[in-house]
């Protein structure tokens, strides 16, 4: 789970007042001796997590797929390939289900970003309440907005790393969509023939960022999304070309990058306006409330929040990798590992239920289309 940190001060063992250099030799070797302990202490704390949480996933098994469901989802794909794109419709669809005015004028920040005082009104992943100036900090390296013109009518396409894409050989498919966006670390190697070779935006928080980098789109986007304070410094680092610190790893839940390898231009920060729109005003949860560890059941996963992001950026969006299904438990939960679907049933801080309900609505009334069936399947025989 993703853990909340306050700003921590650190100062460095080694800076000693100038009053206390004259010391006896003995307490000089006791000092040097305590010094050099609590560093060989928090290097073995590295090396333990490491070995905790950085274990590759195992390589996916094969997955029988019934050729024709298979051809029935290559067709359904196809058919939303081929139809008219509809100019602004999926937006529109997702605004008629809020009750009061909640816009979001950008979906990402830049260094010249009007900073609004309800964007610190709640603290991450909702806001950034109490993180005025590491966010000033961070958007200080990054470059200003900049006008983007729309030629076209455009297609995203939102890729869940769900087990259920395994075995549907949509890769083809889903790299003809104008927009593929792809969450955390999902990884493309020895799964395009399923899940495509193209990325446009690749969506992900530190712990979940990719450390082995297998995007290759020239003009791909990296937005980073902040869940704690401590994410801002990690996302500095990455920006700088510099080291994350010891003293900040210590605060992160799961080993994460040393580099993401795009250029400055191609970072981008999540506005959180996104999340919180997702939260509040479309799953309906719980208003965040200050609590000593961690959150309830009120914090949208990054699929749901990707989809909220696919609306602002294209006119018609579309799911693959979506659903979960708890019932179905030989189903893996990712298409690249062989967690079970029961793995889900640990996680307290999303509430699955409610997402599930408010992305079977969206699909069956037309807003978004599921290309995996994982949610709906009008192409699923009856």
């Amino acid at each position: 789970m993703k853990k909340t940190q306050g700003d921590a001060d650190h100062r460095d063992s080694h800076e000693l007042p100038e009053d206390n250099m004259r010391i006896p030799k003995c307490c000089g070797s006791r000092r040097w001796f305590q010094v050099h302990f609590l560093v060989l202490g928090l290097m073995s704390l590295a090396v333990i997590t490491t070995v905790w949480f950085d274990n590759d996933p195992p390589k996916a098994l094969a997955r029988q797929v019934n050729p024709n469901h298979r051809k029935r989802v290559h067709d359904f794909v196809r058919s939303v390939l081929k139809s008219e794109c509809r100019p602004g419709f999926a937006r529109k669809g997702v605004e008629a289900r809020i009750q009061v005015s909640s816009i979001v004028t950008d979906p990402y920040l830049w260094r010249d970003t009007l900073l609004t005082p309800d964007m610190f009104k709640y603290p991450p992943p909702f806001g950034f309440r109490d993180m005025h100036g590491k966010l000033e900090d961070v958007l200080s390296l990054l470059p200003a907005a900049s006008e983007q013109k729309k030629e076209k009518c455009s297609r995203c396409v939102v890729i869940g790393n769900g087990g259920i894409l395994r075995g549907l050989e949509l890769g083809s498919l889903i790299d003809q969509f104008d927009v593929v966006i792809r969450l955390n670390s999902g990884p493309l190697r020895n799964y395009s023939k399923d899940v495509g070779k193209r990325t446009s935006i690749r969506m992900s928080y530190p712990e979940g960022s990719p450390k082995l980098w297998e995007d290759v789109d020239p003009d791909l986007q990296f937005v980073a999304v902040v869940y704690k304070a401590v994410d801002f410094n990690w996302i500095r680092a990455m920006i700088s070309r510099q080291r994350v610190s010891l003293w900040d790893w210590l605060f992160f839940w799961q080993n994460v990058p040393e580099e993401i390898p795009v250029e400055l231009s191609k970072f981008r920060i999540l506005n959180l306006e996104i999340i919180k729109q997702m939260a509040m005003d479309l799953l309906d949860l719980p208003t965040p409330q200050p609590r000593l560890w961690g959150w309830d059941q009120n914090v949208p996963t990054l699929g749901v929040s990707a989809l909220n992001l696919a609306t602002y950026l294209c006119d018609e969006v579309s799911l693959a990798g979506f659903g979960y299904n708890i019932s179905q438990k030989e189903v893996p939960l990712h298409y690249y590992d062989n967690l079970p679907m029961t793995a889900m049933l640990k996680q307290n801080m999303h509430n699955v239920d409610r997402e599930k309900a408010l992305l079977q609505s969206l699909v069956k009334e037309g807003t978004v289309s599921d290309l995996t069936g994982g949610l709906h399947c009008p192409f699923c025989p009856r």
